[in-house]
């Protein structure tokens, strides 16, 4: 039969706390670093959109350029 005493048990149950605890924050960790995937992963696919639509709207204005005549001062320096 063992006898534990009084501070023993109390230093166990301050482990079991801070295990406990230590669990929960592992826990949270997971949540937010699943959460920080996901938004890392909505982030690149928008920045790939938003690349797209840049490159869409530069070829739009070189084409708008090519259409606008020289003046003549363009013409003598070209």
């Amino acid at each position: 039969m063992h006898h534990y005493s009084g501070g023993m048990i109390s230093e166990f149950h301050l482990l079991s706390e801070k295990i406990n605890q230590l669990a929960e924050l592992t826990q949270s960790l997971r949540r937010e670093n699943a959460d920080l995937r996901l938004n890392t992963a909505a982030l690149a696919i928008e920045n790939a959109e938003l690349s797209r639509r840049m490159q869409q709207a530069h070829q739009r204005v070189s084409a708008l350029l090519k259409k606008i005549p020289l003046s003549e001062e363009d013409e003598e320096a070209a």
